[in-house]
């Protein structure tokens, strides 16, 4: 093979076609239904490469952490909870693995609740831990820009259950204001969740001051760390200064359907899956066993140092940089600093994300207009909006680089955006 510019066999560029959305869009009532459309290649055509720069969305799945996964998609497949001989090989697995969770993180084994990834720890941690505390009082506190697995827990509370949710404002860089966060607390504040790090523009938010903060008031405090988990530098649990820490192995190389919800003692969520007494209780369904032992795998694999490498990744990011600042009517959303290093969001006048990202597609280049569990939907980013930016908060692009990014391949995208842009405005 060649080693084009373009990323082709032969160095010409493909005939126009859709590589994986195609060129036809059915929208539904919040989301898009993607068509392939339009001429496809003759059998033998030569076709672009994959650039993937979506890595917040998802990570692939670690050659090591797979292989200590697969005795358990296949000699070790007893239910942990049987009681049987069938059962002995795995019985034991889940609290192995709890206590190898629990000493990485610097936990104590029974505060890792294990569960199916991101979404199910947030639930948990804010549903759980209101419930739990609503004796002492009804008033939450989160911000504006957390992930919907978050904020729409919040808005269930407030609007099914009698609690009053304060959202924190955030500044141009999406960031709550420690200070914001020391005047909304009341004296029946019980539970404030405010992310590690955002998925969509790449802000670090002082999750450990705001933490201190919640610690002096005796207010509860959730941090959502999905994002941070081998990006970040991570020493122990404590760094968060949280009661509760959500972790999702799937942004780490391990694999997806597996997480963990760190509860610190004595704080014991109410559960919201009912059923069986499994997780001491905390949380019913057969554990996933493959999952767990792949989420530990790569907890102690990818996250102390972080996998994502992050001079190298300054370096390819201030190359974006440069060359979108040449390109009229885009503007940089992600902070310059304090913000994850591998995080490259912008927005775009006159133009709409899905424009944009089908134009990245056709070129073999995988993006995101941010959280992969909405990036279908219609309505704007709700994380841009928050900025400020309401009027392009429906032309968010996020680069997330990773582990396997390379320098050929920014610069094969920093050469193809100026037409990218100039097509999605002219529609």
């Amino acid at each position: 093979m060649s080693n084009s510019p373009r990323g082709l066999v032969d160095g010409n560029k493909p005939p126009w076609r859709p590589v994986r959305w195609g060129g036809c869009f059915r929208p539904r009532r919040r989301g898009l239904i993607f068509l392939v459309a339009g001429p496809r290649f003759p059998e033998n055509a030569r076709v672009p490469r994959t650039i993937y720069f979506d890595y917040n969305a998802t990570t692939p799945l670690d050659p090591a952490v797979r292989e200590a996964m697969l005795p358990f998609l296949g000699e070790v497949w007893g239910n942990p909870s049987s009681v049987h001989h069938g059962a002995t090989n795995a019985r034991a697995r889940p609290d192995d693995a709890r206590d190898r969770a629990a000493k990485f993180l610097g936990a104590k084994p029974s505060e890792i609740i294990f569960t199916s990834g991101g979404t199910e720890s947030n639930n948990l941690a804010v549903l759980g831990a209101a419930r739990r505390l609503k004796p002492r009082g009804n008033h939450l506190i989160t911000s504006a820009v957390e992930h919907h697995a978050v904020l729409h827990c919040f808005d269930c509370l407030e609007s099914k259950e009698g609690f009053e949710v304060t959202r924190l404002a955030v500044d141009s860089d999406g960031r709550v204001s420690p200070d914001d966060l020391k005047k909304a607390i009341r004296s029946d504040t019980i539970l404030v969740s405010v992310m590690a790090a955002n998925n969509e523009i790449g802000t670090i938010h002082a999750v450990a001051e705001l933490g201190s903060i919640c610690r002096e008031n005796g207010v509860f405090f959730h941090t959502d760390a999905v994002q941070w988990f081998g990006q970040e530098p991570f020493e122990n649990i404590s760094r968060f200064n949280a009661d509760l820490v959500s972790v999702c192995a799937h942004k780490f190389h391990g694999p997806k359907g597996a997480g963990l919800l760190f509860a610190k003692s004595p704080l014991f969520p109410v559960p919201i899956f009912f059923g069986g007494g499994h997780e001491h209780e905390r949380r019913a369904g057969t554990e996933n066993l493959a999952g767990i032992i792949g989420m530990v795998e790569a907890l102690e694999k990818f996250v102390n140092p972080p996998v994502f490498a992050v001079p190298d990744l300054k370096k390819l990011k201030a190359k974006l940089a440069g060359a979108l600042l040449e390109i009229d009517g885009c503007e940089i959303v992600s902070p310059s600093e304090s913000c994850l290093a591998n995080t490259f969001s912008f927005v775009v006048r006159d133009a709409d994300s899905i424009a944009l990202l089908a134009g990245l597609d056709v070129e073999g280049v995988c993006a995101s207009s941010g959280s992969a569990c909405s990036a279908g939907s219609l309505e704007p980013s709700h994380v841009v909006a928050a900025t400020g930016r309401h009027a392009s908060a429906n032309s968010l692009v996020r680069f997330s680089l990773g582990r396997f990014s390379s320098a050929s391949e920014v610069d094969f995208v920093c050469g193809l955006l100026p037409d990218v842009v100039r097509r999605a405005q002219l529609g």
